[in-house]
């Protein structure tokens, strides 16, 4: 199924036993474009204090009624590791958060997620000694805000065709699929448009831009983004048609 961004950071996590807090942010991995951390804001009973809530502990459906449902208790988040959310998420990070919960370090094993496509966490840890040894986190792989992300510019190969609004992503695995783009800023009767993270080339972090290999016709042509509720299957087939594209589900 599919949920957006926007659609989550409007949410309110809650544990089995009372509320957390509002989602603040979502952190993703800038190598397989996963969201591996929600960012809540537990600051009304952990005084002023930022949490990372793992999509390991996530139950479906994911932000129905605006509300998360997590398989936490309120005094096992209390006791997580302490975030200071004006830094980056550091490795040592990573690794206290996942010993806390018990659960297996996502980079491990070759799935997306330790030794699969989705995020359960009935996938056994392995014993500490092995896992010391055996948890190599990628170099070239950081935690990205999708917050500072939104408002990237994306450039075709031609021309700008907008900024980045949004991600649509599947709540199953939690890979982002989509870009959600306005166009307003160069088309006045422009729209929101989709665009798929396997048809980007190029990301500047820096100068916060997104370089894809399409151009403004084809944007122009691609049918209009409503919200999630609207990608069905036809809609993403007549959407990677448009830029001769193949689905991913081929």
């Amino acid at each position: 199924m599919f949920n957006s961004a926007s659609r989550v950071t409007a949410a309110h996590v809650r544990a089995v036993d009372g509320d957390i807090g509002p989602v603040e942010d979502l952190l993703f991995d800038d190598r397989n474009w996963v969201i591996r951390y929600l960012v809540v804001d537990a600051g009304t009973w952990l005084a002023e204090r930022d949490v990372l809530i793992s999509p390991y502990s996530i139950k479906q459906p994911v932000g129905h009624d605006g509300v998360i449902d997590v398989a936490l208790t309120r005094r096992l988040i209390r006791s997580s590791p302490p975030l200071d959310i004006e830094r980056p998420v550091s490795r040592q990070q990573e690794l206290a958060f996942e010993r806390h919960y018990h659960y297996p370090a996502y980079w491990d094993g070759g799935g997306r997620w330790a030794l699969g496509a989705m995020p359960y966490p009935s996938i056994a840890p392995r014993p500490q000694a092995d896992r010391e040894q055996a948890s190599i986190y990628p170099a070239d792989m950081q935690l990205r805000s999708a917050e500072q992300v939104f408002g990237f510019e994306i450039q075709a190969s031609d021309l700008g065709i907008g900024q980045v609004q949004d991600f649509v992503f599947d709540d199953e695995s939690w890979q982002v699929r989509y870009l959600v783009v306005d166009t307003r800023s160069w088309w006045p009767a422009g729209r929101e448009v989709l665009i798929a993270l396997p048809w980007v080339d190029r990301i500047d972090w820096a100068g916060q831009q997104i370089h894809v290999s399409l151009t403004r016709e084809q944007v122009r042509c691609s049918p209009a983004y409503q919200d999630v509720a609207c990608i069905h299957r036809d809609y993403e087939i007549q959407l990677h048609a448009n830029y001769q594209r193949p689905g991913y589900w081929a």
